[in-house]
């Protein structure tokens, strides 16, 4: 049933691939993918499967023949083999990881199999995680373990039935093979077992995508693997803006410093879009770096996310945030933080002076309409709109966080009813 799918990969011609076939960790300069092979497991066996995720990509399960349509899942989304007309690779990026400038970083534990046409003709790429070493695993093993893969699995399938923009997961696949992990981070390591996620998305590239370009940082002193290569930043820029913002390269044609600008105000719309979403039901990413933010406004990388039980502003999820970095109510701060850091990636092809003002005169806006909209429907306030509203729902959240009020609970009430 999985030789259905319809592999068109655009990527891989549009943009540069590494020559080298070295597949061990090293520098990749001059390129964005790296052409890689998933490391086979033992015994990969089906954990779990979203019907309504592989229906994008045209797949329907042969209710017949189930079990055997697990066992071909299970065999081919593990990376034991591969399937006809997917080219694996490895995406090259870089990131501002808390902050700072942390060079080269690419995809160490993912691979893109390829971009599949669903059955209307979208485009969707698909990516294995936890498939085995790549030229960016660095000191990792390019595993992930049956714990963090049902994890990523379940948040994906469940923010995009919230309503949430996020990439989506396929299927869920374990094995017998094992690695040693820290699960409590308390120096006693255990073996776990090796799990597969795929995950789909229009894409997968990032703000970090465009980051491998940027000249010596003055506080890390970490520079890109393509610094200098403006070549290949036009090439990116459109190819990214073409395939994803097609309206946007018809009508910007003939000028392309129009053409970016525009493009970095509707990705700086759909970026506060998004985060408006996250606060408006308590979802905590844990690890807001440049690297992970999508150029098409995604939710991406599920890490250490949480969802807030009771009502904290300062809430953080991620253990390792120890100056609280990534706390709940910093979230929309950092996420115009790293639109920053993209207007920089994309100096000269967009001058500084013009994604600046973008982003000072979109961002804010965009954020507090978005988020209000979504506040008044949960609070029922659909009649009318009254600019009281917005100290109403500050006040709630106060009298929340001073009471232990339950965050989903209430506005699950909340949204029961509705107001005149």
């Amino acid at each position: 049933w999985l030789g259905a799918l319809r592999f068109d990969n655009l990527a891989l011609r549009s943009l540069p691939v590494d020559a080298s076939e070295d597949g061990g960790p090293r520098a990749v300069p001059g390129a964005c993918f790296s052409r890689v092979r998933p490391s086979p497991l033992q015994n990969p066996r089906l954990v779990a499967m979203s019907l309504p995720a592989l229906a994008l990509l045209g797949l329907e399960a042969p209710a017949a023949e189930l079990e055997a349509a697990e066992a071909e899942a299970a065999l081919y989304f593990s990376g034991n083999r591969l399937l006809a007309g997917s080219e694996p690779a490895a995406h090259c990026y870089c990131g501002h990881q808390f902050g700072s400038f942390a060079g080269q970083l690419g995809d160490g534990a993912a691979m893109y199999l390829g971009e599949v046409l669903g059955p209307r003709g979208e485009r969707w790429e698909i990516q294995l995680k936890g498939a085995g070493l790549t030229p960016f695993s660095r000191q990792a093993d390019g595993r992930k373990v049956l714990r963090s893969s049902i994890r990523e699995f379940l948040c994906s399938e469940a923010m995009f039935h919230l309503g949430i923009p996020t990439t989506r997961a396929g299927t869920c696949v374990t094995s017998d093979s094992k690695v040693v992990r820290d699960i409590f981070y308390d120096g006693n390591p255990k073996s776990e077992r090796c799990t597969v996620v795929l995950r789909i998305a229009s894409t997968f590239l990032r703000f970090g995508s465009f980051e491998i370009f940027k000249p010596t940082d003055e506080y890390t002193g970490r520079k890109g693997p393509s610094v200098n290569r403006n070549d290949i930043r036009i090439q990116m820029l459109d190819y990214v803006i073409s395939t994803f913002y097609p309206e946007i390269q018809e009508a910007y044609s003939d000028n392309s410093i129009q053409r970016n600008a525009a493009f970095f105000k509707e990705i700086t719309k759909r970026t506060a879009r998004l985060v408006a979403e996250w606060q408006c039901v308590g979802f905590c990413h844990g690890v807001l770096n440049t690297d992970n933010m999508s150029i098409v406004g995604l939710t991406i990388d599920y890490g250490p996310f949480g969802f807030m039980d009771r009502y904290d502003p300062e809430h953080i999820c991620n253990g390792s945030d120890n100056t609280g970095r990534y706390a709940y109510n910093k979230q929309p701060e950092i996420c115009k933080w790293n639109l920053g850091k993209l207007a920089e990636a994309l100096v000269p092809e967009l001058p500084l002076e013009i994604s600046e003002l973008i982003l000072e005169e979109e961002y804010d806006a965009e954020f507090e309409k978005h988020y209000l909209q979504k506040m008044r429907k949960k609070l029922g306030l659909i009649q009318l709109e009254l600019e009281e509203d917005s100290k109403l729902v500050s006040e709630l959240l106060e009298t929340m966080h001073l009471t232990g009020g339950d965050f989903t609970n209430i506005f699950y009430l909340l949204s029961s009813f509705s107001v005149d």
